[in-house]
Protein backbone atom coordinates (compact mmCIF):
# COMPACT_ATOMS: atom_id res chain seq x y z
CA UNK A 1 0.00 0.00 0.00
CA UNK A 2 1.39 3.42 -1.32
CA UNK A 3 0.66 6.44 0.76
CA UNK A 4 1.05 10.46 -0.15
CA UNK A 5 -0.27 13.60 1.22
CA UNK A 6 -2.23 16.31 -1.10
CA UNK A 7 -3.87 19.77 -0.63
CA UNK A 8 -6.95 19.34 -2.64
CA UNK A 9 -10.66 20.35 -2.55
CA UNK A 10 -12.70 17.07 -1.86
CA UNK A 11 -15.36 17.53 -4.65
CA UNK A 12 -12.50 17.65 -7.54
CA UNK A 13 -10.00 15.27 -6.56
CA UNK A 14 -9.46 12.53 -9.15
CA UNK A 15 -9.87 9.67 -7.34
CA UNK A 16 -11.81 6.02 -7.09
CA UNK A 17 -12.76 7.02 -3.38
CA UNK A 18 -13.05 10.12 -1.53
CA UNK A 19 -13.54 9.88 2.36
CA UNK A 20 -14.84 12.87 4.72
CA UNK A 21 -15.54 13.37 7.76
CA UNK A 22 -19.11 14.01 9.98
CA UNK A 23 -20.12 13.96 13.45
CA UNK A 24 -23.36 13.35 15.32
CA UNK A 25 -25.79 15.44 14.97
CA UNK A 26 -25.14 15.82 11.41
CA UNK A 27 -22.11 18.26 11.67
CA UNK A 28 -19.92 18.26 8.79
CA UNK A 29 -16.07 19.28 8.83
CA UNK A 30 -15.09 21.27 6.51
CA UNK A 31 -13.79 19.21 3.89
CA UNK A 32 -17.63 17.42 3.94
CA UNK A 33 -19.01 21.15 3.95
CA UNK A 34 -17.46 22.05 0.95
CA UNK A 35 -18.42 18.81 -0.62
CA UNK A 36 -22.18 19.27 0.12
CA UNK A 37 -21.71 22.79 -1.53
CA UNK A 38 -20.91 20.80 -4.84
CA UNK A 39 -23.32 18.27 -4.70
CA UNK A 40 -26.33 21.20 -3.85
CA UNK A 41 -26.73 19.51 -0.48
CA UNK A 42 -27.14 16.03 -1.42
CA UNK A 43 -24.29 14.87 0.90
CA UNK A 44 -26.25 16.29 3.50
CA UNK A 45 -29.50 14.86 2.71
CA UNK A 46 -28.13 11.43 1.95
CA UNK A 47 -26.85 11.20 5.11
CA UNK A 48 -30.10 12.63 6.90
CA UNK A 49 -31.90 10.43 4.39
CA UNK A 50 -29.99 7.01 5.38
CA UNK A 51 -30.56 8.00 9.38
CA UNK A 52 -26.51 7.33 9.82
CA UNK A 53 -25.81 9.44 13.00
CA UNK A 54 -22.22 9.59 12.46
CA UNK A 55 -21.04 7.86 15.77
CA UNK A 56 -17.32 7.04 15.99
CA UNK A 57 -16.76 3.79 14.32
CA UNK A 58 -19.37 3.79 12.01
CA UNK A 59 -19.51 4.46 7.66
CA UNK A 60 -21.47 5.10 4.90
CA UNK A 61 -20.36 4.80 1.34
CA UNK A 62 -22.26 6.94 -1.06
CA UNK A 63 -22.42 6.34 -4.76
CA UNK A 64 -22.26 9.28 -7.63
CA UNK A 65 -22.91 12.01 -5.45
CA UNK A 66 -23.13 15.25 -8.15
CA UNK A 67 -20.60 17.54 -8.60
CA UNK A 68 -18.30 14.89 -7.40
CA UNK A 69 -15.46 13.92 -8.97
CA UNK A 70 -15.36 10.20 -7.37
CA UNK A 71 -17.98 7.91 -8.13
CA UNK A 72 -17.68 6.89 -4.23
CA UNK A 73 -18.01 9.09 -0.93
CA UNK A 74 -17.15 7.93 2.67
CA UNK A 75 -18.59 9.28 5.28
CA UNK A 76 -16.84 8.92 8.43
CA UNK A 77 -18.18 9.02 11.24
CA UNK A 78 -15.98 10.41 14.48
CA UNK A 79 -18.78 10.72 17.05
CA UNK A 80 -18.52 14.02 19.30
CA UNK A 81 -17.86 17.48 17.08
CA UNK A 82 -15.91 19.95 17.86
CA UNK A 83 -13.43 17.96 19.16
CA UNK A 84 -13.16 14.06 18.88
CA UNK A 85 -11.82 11.89 21.24
CA UNK A 86 -8.88 10.14 20.37
CA UNK A 87 -10.35 6.96 20.89
CA UNK A 88 -13.17 7.99 18.53
CA UNK A 89 -10.94 9.11 16.16
CA UNK A 90 -8.91 5.67 15.84
CA UNK A 91 -12.38 3.81 15.83
CA UNK A 92 -13.68 5.53 13.07
CA UNK A 93 -10.07 5.41 10.66
CA UNK A 94 -10.23 1.97 11.32
CA UNK A 95 -13.64 1.87 10.19
CA UNK A 96 -13.18 3.64 7.18
CA UNK A 97 -9.92 1.39 6.43
CA UNK A 98 -12.02 -2.50 6.89
CA UNK A 99 -15.10 -0.12 4.40
CA UNK A 100 -12.24 0.84 1.88
CA UNK A 101 -11.13 -3.11 1.66
CA UNK A 102 -14.68 -4.21 0.65
CA UNK A 103 -15.43 -1.15 -1.33
CA UNK A 104 -12.84 -2.05 -4.73
CA UNK A 105 -11.47 0.99 -4.53
CA UNK A 106 -8.06 1.18 -5.30
CA UNK A 107 -6.91 4.31 -4.77
CA UNK A 108 -8.73 6.37 -2.01
CA UNK A 109 -7.95 10.00 -0.51
CA UNK A 110 -8.77 10.58 3.81
CA UNK A 111 -9.45 14.06 4.84
CA UNK A 112 -9.26 12.70 8.08
CA UNK A 113 -5.76 14.29 9.34
CA UNK A 114 -7.52 17.87 9.71
CA UNK A 115 -9.76 16.68 12.58
CA UNK A 116 -9.52 18.34 15.41
CA UNK A 117 -8.36 15.67 18.11
CA UNK A 118 -8.24 16.19 22.07
CA UNK A 119 -4.55 16.85 23.00
CA UNK A 120 -3.52 15.64 19.79
CA UNK A 121 -1.58 17.36 17.04
CA UNK A 122 -1.90 17.04 12.82
CA UNK A 123 0.98 14.55 13.12
CA UNK A 124 -0.44 12.26 15.41
CA UNK A 125 -3.51 11.72 13.11
CA UNK A 126 -1.26 11.06 10.37
CA UNK A 127 0.27 7.96 11.56
CA UNK A 128 -2.57 6.85 13.32
CA UNK A 129 -4.43 6.94 9.85
CA UNK A 130 -1.66 5.22 7.93
CA UNK A 131 -0.70 2.52 10.58
CA UNK A 132 -4.96 2.04 10.55
CA UNK A 133 -5.40 1.70 6.89
CA UNK A 134 -2.12 -0.95 7.11
CA UNK A 135 -3.87 -3.27 9.62
CA UNK A 136 -7.18 -3.07 7.92
CA UNK A 137 -5.41 -4.51 4.93
CA UNK A 138 -4.70 -7.16 6.79
CA UNK A 139 -5.99 -10.73 6.24
CA UNK A 140 -4.46 -14.23 7.17
CA UNK A 141 -5.68 -16.44 4.57
CA UNK A 142 -2.04 -17.37 3.20
CA UNK A 143 -2.95 -21.39 4.17
CA UNK A 144 -6.66 -21.62 2.42
CA UNK A 145 -6.30 -23.34 -0.64
CA UNK A 146 -8.57 -20.64 -2.33
CA UNK A 147 -8.38 -16.79 -2.00
CA UNK A 148 -4.75 -16.53 -0.65
CA UNK A 149 -3.46 -13.31 -0.82
CA UNK A 150 -6.28 -11.94 -2.70
CA UNK A 151 -6.52 -8.27 -0.71
CA UNK A 152 -9.27 -6.33 -1.81
CA UNK A 153 -8.16 -2.88 -0.16
CA UNK A 154 -6.40 0.09 -1.62
CA UNK A 155 -3.31 -0.22 -3.05
CA UNK A 156 -2.78 3.18 -2.76
CA UNK A 157 -3.98 6.07 0.15
CA UNK A 158 -3.70 9.83 -0.09
CA UNK A 159 -3.89 11.81 3.09
CA UNK A 160 -5.13 14.75 1.85
CA UNK A 161 -6.51 18.45 3.31
CA UNK A 162 -8.40 21.74 2.60
CA UNK A 163 -5.06 23.52 4.14
CA UNK A 164 -1.65 23.21 3.37
CA UNK A 165 0.21 20.14 3.78
CA UNK A 166 2.86 20.81 6.42
CA UNK A 167 6.58 19.23 6.29
CA UNK A 168 6.56 17.26 9.39
CA UNK A 169 3.44 15.01 7.82
CA UNK A 170 5.91 13.18 5.39
CA UNK A 171 7.72 11.71 8.40
CA UNK A 172 5.18 10.39 10.64
CA UNK A 173 3.36 8.96 7.35
CA UNK A 174 6.74 6.69 6.94
CA UNK A 175 6.32 6.31 10.85
CA UNK A 176 2.62 4.81 10.72
CA UNK A 177 3.30 2.66 7.45
CA UNK A 178 6.40 0.98 9.68
CA UNK A 179 4.45 0.65 12.68
CA UNK A 180 1.72 -0.80 10.63
CA UNK A 181 4.12 -3.09 9.38
CA UNK A 182 5.53 -4.03 12.90
CA UNK A 183 1.72 -5.07 14.12
CA UNK A 184 1.20 -7.13 11.21
CA UNK A 185 4.05 -8.86 11.67
CA UNK A 186 3.50 -9.64 15.15
CA UNK A 187 -0.12 -11.04 14.12
CA UNK A 188 1.11 -13.26 11.58
CA UNK A 189 3.23 -15.00 14.12
CA UNK A 190 0.10 -15.15 16.15
CA UNK A 191 -1.59 -16.74 13.46
CA UNK A 192 0.78 -18.92 12.34
CA UNK A 193 -0.47 -22.82 13.42
CA UNK A 194 1.82 -24.25 16.44
CA UNK A 195 2.73 -26.97 13.81
CA UNK A 196 4.52 -24.18 11.21
CA UNK A 197 5.90 -21.43 13.84
CA UNK A 198 8.04 -23.35 16.33
CA UNK A 199 10.95 -22.02 17.93
CA UNK A 200 13.39 -22.74 15.35
CA UNK A 201 10.90 -20.78 13.00
CA UNK A 202 11.08 -17.33 15.18
CA UNK A 203 14.59 -17.93 15.02
CA UNK A 204 14.57 -18.03 10.99
CA UNK A 205 12.32 -14.90 11.12
CA UNK A 206 14.49 -12.52 13.38
CA UNK A 207 17.12 -13.96 10.99
CA UNK A 208 15.83 -12.45 7.87
CA UNK A 209 15.19 -9.26 10.04
CA UNK A 210 18.49 -9.29 10.71
CA UNK A 211 19.30 -8.86 7.31
CA UNK A 212 16.74 -6.77 6.22
CA UNK A 213 17.51 -4.03 8.73
CA UNK A 214 21.69 -4.83 9.03
CA UNK A 215 20.89 -5.90 13.12
CA UNK A 216 22.88 -8.26 14.44
CA UNK A 217 21.06 -11.63 15.40
CA UNK A 218 22.57 -14.38 17.29
CA UNK A 219 21.03 -17.51 18.08
CA UNK A 220 21.47 -19.52 21.35
CA UNK A 221 21.29 -23.52 21.38
CA UNK A 222 20.38 -25.59 23.64
CA UNK A 223 24.46 -26.38 24.54
CA UNK A 224 24.89 -22.41 24.42
CA UNK A 225 22.11 -22.68 27.33
CA UNK A 226 23.37 -25.54 29.02
CA UNK A 227 26.43 -23.39 29.18
CA UNK A 228 24.72 -20.52 30.13
CA UNK A 229 23.09 -22.01 33.06
CA UNK A 230 19.83 -21.20 31.96
CA UNK A 231 18.07 -23.96 33.52
CA UNK A 232 14.76 -22.88 34.03
CA UNK A 233 14.28 -22.21 30.57
CA UNK A 234 15.62 -25.63 29.72
CA UNK A 235 12.99 -27.25 32.30
CA UNK A 236 10.40 -26.18 30.38
CA UNK A 237 11.87 -27.44 26.95
CA UNK A 238 12.67 -30.74 27.98
CA UNK A 239 9.36 -32.47 27.12
CA UNK A 240 9.20 -31.39 23.80
CA UNK A 241 11.19 -32.66 20.52
CA UNK A 242 11.46 -29.20 19.10
CA UNK A 243 14.70 -28.03 20.38
CA UNK A 244 14.57 -24.33 21.76
CA UNK A 245 15.94 -21.41 20.74
CA UNK A 246 17.34 -18.17 22.87
CA UNK A 247 16.93 -15.22 20.09
CA UNK A 248 19.18 -12.37 20.40
CA UNK A 249 18.35 -9.35 18.28
CA UNK A 250 20.36 -5.99 18.32
CA UNK A 251 19.14 -2.80 16.71
CA UNK A 252 21.85 -0.26 16.80
CA UNK A 253 20.31 3.42 16.08
CA UNK A 254 22.07 5.14 18.92
CA UNK A 255 25.60 6.19 19.89
CA UNK A 256 28.32 3.23 20.99
CA UNK A 257 27.71 5.01 24.71
CA UNK A 258 24.10 5.07 24.77
CA UNK A 259 22.78 2.36 27.08
CA UNK A 260 20.10 0.24 25.72
CA UNK A 261 16.61 -0.49 26.16
CA UNK A 262 16.20 -4.21 26.33
CA UNK A 263 12.60 -6.12 25.48
CA UNK A 264 12.38 -9.40 26.04
CA UNK A 265 9.38 -11.45 24.44
CA UNK A 266 7.92 -14.69 25.99
CA UNK A 267 8.30 -17.01 23.13
CA UNK A 268 5.95 -20.37 24.19
CA UNK A 269 4.93 -21.62 20.80
CA UNK A 270 2.44 -24.30 22.03
CA UNK A 271 1.98 -24.29 25.78
CA UNK A 272 -0.03 -27.74 26.72
CA UNK A 273 0.36 -27.07 30.19
CA UNK A 274 3.18 -29.85 30.01
CA UNK A 275 2.47 -32.34 33.28
CA UNK A 276 0.08 -30.11 34.79
CA UNK A 277 -2.21 -30.29 31.31
CA UNK A 278 -4.84 -27.82 30.68
CA UNK A 279 -8.64 -28.45 29.86
CA UNK A 280 -9.20 -29.66 26.01
CA UNK A 281 -11.41 -26.64 25.01
CA UNK A 282 -9.53 -24.17 23.38
CA UNK A 283 -6.47 -25.19 24.01
CA UNK A 284 -5.94 -24.71 20.47
CA UNK A 285 -5.43 -21.09 21.03
CA UNK A 286 -2.23 -21.79 23.19
CA UNK A 287 -0.29 -20.89 19.99
CA UNK A 288 -0.59 -17.83 20.97
CA UNK A 289 1.66 -17.83 23.95
CA UNK A 290 4.36 -16.47 21.69
CA UNK A 291 2.45 -13.20 21.42
CA UNK A 292 5.08 -11.92 23.68
CA UNK A 293 7.96 -12.71 21.16
CA UNK A 294 5.65 -11.79 18.51
CA UNK A 295 5.43 -8.17 19.85
CA UNK A 296 9.16 -8.00 19.99
CA UNK A 297 9.84 -8.97 16.66
CA UNK A 298 6.97 -6.97 15.65
CA UNK A 299 8.44 -3.72 17.17
CA UNK A 300 12.15 -4.44 16.23
CA UNK A 301 10.48 -4.36 12.58
CA UNK A 302 8.92 -1.19 12.98
CA UNK A 303 11.81 0.49 14.27
CA UNK A 304 14.02 -1.38 11.87
CA UNK A 305 11.71 0.12 9.32
CA UNK A 306 12.07 3.72 10.90
CA UNK A 307 15.53 3.41 11.58
CA UNK A 308 15.27 4.23 14.77
CA UNK A 309 18.09 6.61 16.49
CA UNK A 310 18.05 4.32 19.67
CA UNK A 311 19.87 1.37 20.63
CA UNK A 312 17.20 -1.55 21.42
CA UNK A 313 18.26 -5.55 22.40
CA UNK A 314 15.68 -7.97 21.68
CA UNK A 315 15.70 -11.37 23.54
CA UNK A 316 13.43 -14.05 22.66
CA UNK A 317 13.01 -17.11 24.88
CA UNK A 318 11.47 -20.13 22.53
CA UNK A 319 10.36 -23.28 23.22
CA UNK A 320 7.51 -25.46 23.68
CA UNK A 321 5.81 -26.84 26.74
CA UNK A 322 4.96 -30.34 26.10
CA UNK A 323 3.95 -33.50 28.48
CA UNK A 324 6.89 -36.24 27.20
CA UNK A 325 8.04 -38.39 28.82
CA UNK A 326 11.07 -36.29 30.01
CA UNK A 327 8.73 -33.60 31.28
CA UNK A 328 9.16 -31.79 33.85
CA UNK A 329 7.14 -32.92 36.68
CA UNK A 330 5.42 -30.91 39.56
CA UNK A 331 7.93 -31.22 42.51
CA UNK A 332 11.07 -31.10 40.56
CA UNK A 333 13.30 -28.45 41.53
CA UNK A 334 15.55 -26.81 39.13
CA UNK A 335 18.41 -24.19 39.03
CA UNK A 336 17.58 -20.87 37.22
CA UNK A 337 20.96 -18.96 35.33
CA UNK A 338 20.84 -16.28 38.12
CA UNK A 339 21.94 -18.98 40.92
CA UNK A 340 18.47 -18.97 42.73
CA UNK A 341 16.63 -22.34 43.10
CA UNK A 342 12.84 -23.21 41.90
CA UNK A 343 10.66 -25.62 43.01
CA UNK A 344 8.04 -26.24 39.99
CA UNK A 345 4.79 -26.90 41.39
CA UNK A 346 2.85 -26.15 38.40
CA UNK A 347 4.10 -26.97 35.51
CA UNK A 348 2.03 -24.82 33.26
CA UNK A 349 3.38 -21.44 35.00
CA UNK A 350 6.17 -22.35 32.53
CA UNK A 351 6.40 -18.39 31.05
CA UNK A 352 8.31 -16.77 34.15
CA UNK A 353 10.35 -19.94 33.97
CA UNK A 354 11.47 -18.95 30.55
CA UNK A 355 11.60 -14.83 31.17
CA UNK A 356 13.57 -15.36 34.55
CA UNK A 357 16.84 -16.75 32.39
CA UNK A 358 16.26 -14.35 29.33
CA UNK A 359 15.75 -11.21 32.72
CA UNK A 360 19.01 -12.68 34.13
CA UNK A 361 20.79 -12.55 30.78
CA UNK A 362 20.07 -8.96 29.99
CA UNK A 363 22.00 -7.81 32.75
CA UNK A 364 25.56 -8.14 30.33
CA UNK A 365 23.66 -5.36 28.58
CA UNK A 366 23.48 -3.00 31.47
CA UNK A 367 20.46 -1.68 30.25
CA UNK A 368 18.47 2.07 30.51
CA UNK A 369 15.68 0.10 30.92
CA UNK A 370 13.95 -3.65 30.30
CA UNK A 371 10.59 -4.35 29.34
CA UNK A 372 9.19 -7.93 29.38
CA UNK A 373 6.34 -9.13 27.49
CA UNK A 374 4.22 -12.32 27.83
CA UNK A 375 1.20 -14.10 28.00
CA UNK A 376 1.68 -14.81 31.44
CA UNK A 377 -1.46 -15.25 33.68
CA UNK A 378 -5.47 -15.87 33.33
CA UNK A 379 -5.83 -14.06 36.19
CA UNK A 380 -4.52 -10.94 34.70
CA UNK A 381 -7.66 -11.82 32.03
CA UNK A 382 -9.92 -12.04 35.60
CA UNK A 383 -8.44 -8.64 36.55
CA UNK A 384 -8.60 -6.49 33.22
CA UNK A 385 -10.33 -8.30 30.92
CA UNK A 386 -9.56 -7.89 26.84
CA UNK A 387 -9.33 -4.01 27.20
CA UNK A 388 -5.78 -3.66 29.09
CA UNK A 389 -2.72 -4.50 29.39
CA UNK A 390 -1.14 -5.32 32.85
CA UNK A 391 1.64 -3.28 33.74
CA UNK A 392 3.82 -3.98 37.18
CA UNK A 393 7.35 -2.40 37.31
CA UNK A 394 10.07 -1.78 39.97
CA UNK A 395 10.23 1.79 38.68
CA UNK A 396 7.59 4.48 39.00
CA UNK A 397 8.58 6.56 36.86
CA UNK A 398 8.93 3.94 33.73
CA UNK A 399 5.60 2.62 34.50
CA UNK A 400 4.42 6.15 34.07
CA UNK A 401 5.75 6.46 31.08
CA UNK A 402 4.70 3.60 29.58
CA UNK A 403 1.19 4.11 30.60
CA UNK A 404 1.68 7.63 29.10
CA UNK A 405 2.89 5.74 25.34
CA UNK A 406 0.01 3.24 25.78
CA UNK A 407 -2.44 6.17 25.95
CA UNK A 408 -0.65 7.75 23.03
CA UNK A 409 -1.08 4.52 20.91
CA UNK A 410 -4.53 3.85 21.97
CA UNK A 411 -2.76 0.00 23.69
CA UNK A 412 -3.60 1.23 26.87
CA UNK A 413 -2.23 -0.51 30.25
CA UNK A 414 -3.01 -0.58 33.80
CA UNK A 415 -0.80 0.07 36.60
CA UNK A 416 -1.02 -3.00 38.95
CA UNK A 417 0.65 -3.62 42.52
CA UNK A 418 4.19 -5.42 42.96
CA UNK A 419 4.47 -4.84 46.62
CA UNK A 420 6.81 -7.19 48.91
CA UNK A 421 3.53 -8.41 50.92
CA UNK A 422 2.47 -10.34 48.17
CA UNK A 423 6.25 -12.08 47.52
CA UNK A 424 5.37 -14.13 50.83
CA UNK A 425 3.03 -16.56 48.66
CA UNK A 426 6.07 -17.77 46.63
CA UNK A 427 7.85 -19.24 49.99
CA UNK A 428 8.47 -22.87 50.10
CA UNK A 429 10.50 -25.30 52.47
CA UNK A 430 12.46 -26.74 49.26
CA UNK A 431 13.70 -24.39 47.15
CA UNK A 432 14.38 -20.47 47.30
CA UNK A 433 11.10 -20.00 45.72
CA UNK A 434 8.15 -21.42 44.46
CA UNK A 435 6.75 -21.08 40.54
CA UNK A 436 3.43 -20.15 41.85
CA UNK A 437 1.41 -18.74 44.57
CA UNK A 438 -1.85 -19.65 44.76
CA UNK A 439 -5.05 -18.65 43.07
CA UNK A 440 -5.00 -14.87 45.05
CA UNK A 441 -3.94 -12.41 43.11
CA UNK A 442 -2.08 -14.74 40.48
CA UNK A 443 -0.79 -12.01 38.23
CA UNK A 444 1.37 -10.20 41.03
CA UNK A 445 2.63 -12.84 42.51
CA UNK A 446 3.97 -14.07 38.82
CA UNK A 447 5.28 -10.33 38.48
CA UNK A 448 6.70 -10.74 41.91
CA UNK A 449 8.68 -14.04 40.60
CA UNK A 450 9.87 -12.07 37.85
CA UNK A 451 11.02 -9.13 39.92
CA UNK A 452 13.27 -11.45 41.48
CA UNK A 453 15.59 -11.29 38.48
CA UNK A 454 15.19 -8.19 37.67
CA UNK A 455 17.11 -6.25 40.78
CA UNK A 456 19.85 -5.00 38.67
CA UNK A 457 17.88 -2.08 36.38
CA UNK A 458 14.42 -0.36 35.92
CA UNK A 459 12.24 -3.15 34.91
CA UNK A 460 9.09 -3.13 33.84
CA UNK A 461 6.49 -6.04 33.40
CA UNK A 462 3.45 -6.23 31.00
CA UNK A 463 1.15 -9.01 31.10
CA UNK A 464 -0.65 -9.32 27.97
CA UNK A 465 -2.57 -12.52 28.33
CA UNK A 466 -6.11 -10.35 27.51
CA UNK A 467 -4.94 -8.29 25.00
CA UNK A 468 -2.69 -10.60 22.70
CA UNK A 469 -5.64 -11.88 20.97
CA UNK A 470 -8.97 -12.28 20.47
CA UNK A 471 -11.45 -14.90 20.23
CA UNK A 472 -14.50 -15.85 19.20
CA UNK A 473 -15.98 -14.54 15.53
CA UNK A 474 -13.53 -12.71 15.29
CA UNK A 475 -10.88 -14.92 16.46
CA UNK A 476 -7.32 -13.95 15.65
CA UNK A 477 -4.02 -12.11 17.06
CA UNK A 478 -4.27 -8.55 17.91
CA UNK A 479 -0.40 -7.45 16.95
CA UNK A 480 -0.54 -5.58 20.90
CA UNK A 481 1.52 -4.56 22.63
CA UNK A 482 3.68 -3.15 19.55
CA UNK A 483 1.97 0.36 19.28
CA UNK A 484 2.42 1.05 22.96
CA UNK A 485 6.66 -0.74 22.44
CA UNK A 486 6.85 1.06 19.55
CA UNK A 487 5.69 4.54 20.63
CA UNK A 488 8.05 4.12 23.96
CA UNK A 489 10.77 3.30 21.86
CA UNK A 490 10.00 6.80 20.05
CA UNK A 491 9.59 8.88 22.76
CA UNK A 492 13.09 7.61 24.46
CA UNK A 493 14.72 8.69 21.18
CA UNK A 494 13.01 11.61 21.04
CA UNK A 495 10.41 11.51 17.98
Amino acid sequence: MDFSTKNAKPEAIKIDCVAVVAHTGNKLSTAAQQLDRASGGHLSRAIRESGFEAKAGTTLMLYGVPGATAPRVLVIGLGKAPRVAPKDFRDGVRAAGRALAESGAKHAALYTIDAEVVDRDQDWAALQTVSAMVEAAYRFDALKSANAGKSKAPSGITLASTDRIPKSLAANVARGQALGTGINLARDLGNLPPNICTPAYLARQALDLGKRYRMKVSVLEQKDMQKLGMGALLAVAQGSRQPPKFIVMEHRGGSAKQKPVVLVGKGITFDTGGISLKPSAEMDEMKYDMSGAGSVLGTMTAIGEMKLPLNVVGLIPASENMPGGNATRPGDIVKSMSGQTIEILNTDAEGRLVLCDALTYAERYQPAAVVDIATLTGACVIALGHVATGLFSNDDKLAEELLECGQLAGDRAWHMPLWDDYQEQLKTNFADMANIGGRPAGSVTAACFLSRYAKKYKWAHLDIAGTAWRSGKEKGSTGRPVPLLTQFLMSRAGW
